[in-house]
């Protein structure tokens, strides 16, 4: 059995290029106005001077999805692996999922009327590749590994502008260097 799939990200050396974003879309032929994966950025102190740092999140594959759960058509489905996929011919573009999942990863596709999300690129990882946003960063500050790997290699669960819900994401973050 496949253990649960977690992004790793590194935010002490994300220069906030966005081609996290662009390889994502460009794979997934996301509509224009649509975006599977964001980056944003936050100006904090750190040991006493103002810096930038990014964060590129996504879909967080939680633990306890609620996209899942309120879905009245039982268009999400939760993979071995922990990767979340939703069927784009059951949703009704009824939007419950976008306001039960607290990162709000589901996004409303205003031409087709209906919520998508990211795949965790399911279908590289079952090639044994990483994810696109993975592939296309070039500082590689993102990866995808085994949530339990990660957590005993001392990865954490917040960072800056991200906080982790009772929905116990899938995320984890290399620790900010003071």
């Amino acid at each position: 059995m496949a253990g649960q799939k977690a992004f790793l990200y590194n935010q002490n050396y994300c220069v906030g290029c966005h081609s996290c974003e662009t390889a994502c879309m460009v794979k997934n032929q996301v509509d224009v106005g649509v975006s599977w994966r964001t980056l944003d950025s936050f100006e904090v102190e750190i040991n006493g001077r103002m810096v930038e740092r990014y964060l590129s999140h996504s879909c967080m594959h939680c633990a306890e999805p609620q996209c899942a759960s309120v879905c009245p058509t039982k268009a999400y489905t939760k993979r071995e692996d922990g990767l979340v996929i939703q069927d784009h011919d059951k949703c009704v573009g009824c939007g419950y999922c976008i306001y039960a999942c607290p990162y709000q990863a589901p996004k409303m596709n205003p031409y087709t009327k209906k919520t998508e999300k990211c795949t965790g690129c399911y279908d590289l990882i079952d090639a044994g590749e990483q994810p696109m946003c993975v592939r296309g960063c070039p500082v590689q500050v993102l990866k995808i590994e085994d949530i339990d790997k990660l957590d005993a290699e001392g990865a954490v669960k917040e960072a800056i502008g991200f906080q982790a819900f009772a929905t116990n994401p899938s995320m984890r973050f290399v620790k900010i260097k003071q």
